[in-house]
């Protein structure tokens, strides 16, 4: 009975995400154009983060190399799993690809594009319930892009600021902010707490991420972009494209 564009929604979501995975896919095995140092910089794409491939460049192996170098192998292959997991099962990304992708259902008031519906109950969809330990590892790779941010300061020569740096932080302060509003985090925060006054700083914590909470769609989709921005402008510099704007070395 609906007459409005209720598909428009649908098929932008379809569009952006498919776009999006289509540019991560190639960069994550393009391995190049992933790393570049210089006087006062030292700049690592998130996509390649931690590069831990025998065919990775030894500046930026900071954790060290330990699987083969191999075409089919992603430079970043221990992180990026795990990132993959905890968007696939991510409350907000569920709801998206299940009305875009699976019609499922596509919009409100719109017929569903199944005729039974078992929930999220049997395989494959009973694993969405990990999404809580991929919130774990999203958390500690967050640190690996926090040390990548701030290691990105550092060059051969000394302490440096430019455009890159921004862009590198401007990614993880928004990375943070996503990762934190998932409704996981806001359950392990305060989600077993009976009374929230005998644990006013946990009920503090609790309030700040319940804002951010609020912004978990939004925070979703800017931070898929912040990503490719990111990866972009690594890669430009790298490749030749254009230089890195400095404003200090």
């Amino acid at each position: 009975m609906r007459t409005d564009r209720w598909w428009l929604a649908p098929l932008l979501t379809v569009i952006g995400l498919t776009a999006w995975v289509a540019y991560a896919t190639v960069r994550v095995f393009m391995q190049k154009w992933y790393f570049l140092d210089g006087p006062g910089f030292h700049y690592l794409t998130p996509f390649y983060s931690p590069c831990i491939s025998n065919g990775c460049d030894p500046r930026a192996a900071e954790f060290g190399t330990f699987l083969p170098d191999n075409p089919l192998i992603p430079y970043a292959a221990l992180s990026l799993p795990f990132l993959l997991l905890f968007r696939l099962t991510c409350y907000y990304y569920r709801r998206a690809y299940y009305r875009s992708f699976w019609m499922s259902p596509p919009a409100c008031a719109v017929p569903d594009g199944h005729k039974t519906y078992s929930g999220e109950t049997r395989f494959p969809l009973i694993f969405q319930n990990a999404h809580r330990y991929a919130f774990y590892a999203a958390f500690l790779i967050s640190l690996l892009n926090t040390w990548d941010a701030i290691i990105s300061f550092h060059g051969t020569d000394g302490f440096g600021f430019g455009l890159g740096n921004l862009v590198l932080v401007a990614n993880v302060v928004l990375l943070w902010a996503y990762t934190i509003s998932c409704h996981s985090c806001r359950h392990i925060i305060g989600g077993r707490l009976k009374h929230f006054s005998k644990h006013p700083v946990r009920y503090r914590m609790w309030t700040f991420v319940s804002r951010l909470n609020a912004k978990h769609m939004q925070l979703a989709w800017i931070t898929l972009a912040t990503l490719a921005i990111t990866d972009f402008y690594v890669m430009g510099v790298s490749a030749g494209w254009w230089n890195d704007l400095r404003f200090i070395n």
